[in-house]
């Protein structure tokens, strides 16, 4: 009997170059299923974020298994690398609360948005424009825009739970909200356990956390109700309405859209690039030249992957920086992500689950994803003084404005103008230039919101 398995290991080793990298296929799946316990979590709160704008929640937590699955099993069986892909964070917030709650877009519109975004980032990734926008995107602007979708997680997510409300005394825009309450208190207690776990290194901490306040939800919620725990997976909400290929492309290059169009494009190609090139160099997966191996199939994966969100009807996607932690156990080839792919490819069938999480349970993995992200600010370079304030103006004005696409134009313009009265004109070009006016073009037109 174990001459097929030794012939099966030998095959997965041959495909995936298991022993050329240095690992076994024990090491791998290990490390895909300390990925997966990593990101399991998003199944939870890419539901809960769209669902307040609108979205079915049970139909989302489909769409999302099954592009993760796509995504991570795209990475792994044609990249061959140790990178999960899922719907990002900070994309599903962009999406939810930009684009439809923010600008007033329909849902089919802004899946329009999604897949325009992945048809472009895909031509992005297979021509040489991607390294042209890499070459004029400032830095500055680049770090500052993680930054401010860091800082609007956070506000999302405290006044999710009413930590931070809508002043109405002060004149103020926004107060402290019931400090006492049940949801606040559970929230800041599972962020600071959270935090604990991720410290510890403890595999799965983010999803431990939910699991138990959910179940403390359970026990002392009335509102938090079990529905059951297997379900043949839909794509169809309780009203008969199905997400899948819902999407109004001709509604998403309407020029108020544009522009949403645009900044999803822009966070994607520094968020993809930035954490490929991370989990790349935890697995030592770059060449000699310190290139990611296989770098240009794994933005393709991640650009195609977010095609097939607008289709079946949830948010982009990205790399999930905690691939990382898969990287960690010893991941370095694609069995890692493959094995991520099928376990949530698998999760497809426990959807009412989905129900037995409260708005408090995943309010501290949001915090800590944004907290997180707020870690770059020490990516800043303040040696070069305008880039770095263009780039603090940018954070600061996606969470003044609750729009991503504003706090990126502040940001370009803010750097030319900086650039031209320090006499630093020549640090510009002339495609810096144009995209800073192109942006304001937008605005000043009255087309942007």
């Amino acid at each position: 009997m174990s001459e097929p398995h030794a012939n099966n290991a030998d095959g997965l080793d041959g495909y995936f170059n298991i022993s050329a990298r240095g690992s076994t296929v024990r090491q791998e799946v290990v490390a895909g299923l300390t990925t997966f316990l990593a990101m399991v979590y998003s199944v939870i709160v890419v539901p809960s974020m769209l669902g307040k704008a609108g979205f079915s929640p049970t139909a989302v937590f489909v769409a999302t298994c099954l592009v993760t699955g796509f995504g991570s099993l795209l990475m792994g069986l044609w990249a061959n690398l140790p990178m999960a892909i899922g719907c990002a964070i900070s994309l599903t917030a962009f999406t939810a609360f930009s684009l439809v709650l923010g600008q007033h877009i329909s849902i089919p519109v802004a899946l329009g948005a999604v897949l325009l975004m992945g048809v472009l980032f895909t031509i992005i990734s297979v021509t040489g424009i991607r390294a042209w926008l890499l070459r004029n995107l400032p830095m500055g602007v680049a770090h500052g825009t993680g930054i401010g979708i860091g800082l609007f997680l956070l506000l999302i997510a405290a006044n999710g739970v009413g930590l931070v409300v809508k002043n109405s005394h002060d004149g103020l825009p926004v107060a402290l909200g019931a400090l006492t309450s049940f949801p606040v208190v559970v929230t800041l207690l599972g962020l600071t356990v959270i935090i604990g776990l991720e410290k510890l290194r403890v595999p799965g901490g983010i999803l431990l956390v939910i699991i138990a306040i959910s179940v403390i939800g359970l026990i002392v919620d009335p509102e938090v109700k079990y529905q059951g725990l297997f379900a043949m997976p839909s794509l169809v909400d309780a009203q008969g309405n199905s997400l899948i290929f819902s999407l109004d492309i001709m509604g998403a290059l309407h020029p108020l859209v544009l522009p949403s169009v645009l900044a999803l494009v822009m966070t994607a190609v520094f968020d993809a690039t930035g954490t490929i090139r991370a989990v790349a160099g935890q697995a030592n997966l770059l060449d000699k030249s310190g290139q990611i191996i296989n770098g240009g199939k794994a933005l393709t994966a991640d650009s195609l992957s977010s095609i097939f969100s607008g289709l079946v009807g949830t948010a982009p996607t990205a790399v999930y920086i905690e691939s990382a932690a898969g990287a960690a156990a010893g991941g370095k080839t694609g069995l890692t992500a493959t094995v991520v792919g099928v376990l949530f490819l698998l999760l497809l069938f426990l959807s009412p689950l989905s129900y037995l999480v409260p708005v408090y349970a995943t309010a501290p993995a949001l915090m800590y994803v944004g907290l997180l992200m707020l870690s770059n600010v020490t990516k800043l370079d303040f040696n070069d003084f305008v880039d770095a304030m263009a780039g603090l103006l940018c954070a600061v004005f996606i969470v003044l404005t609750c729009n991503i696409v504003t706090g990126i134009m502040l940001g370009f313009s803010s750097l030319v103008i900086g650039r031209i009265f320090s006499g630093e004109w020549r640090k510009l070009t002339i495609n810096t230039v144009l995209i800073a006016l192109a942006l304001v073009g937008f605005y000043a037109s009255g087309w942007a919101i």
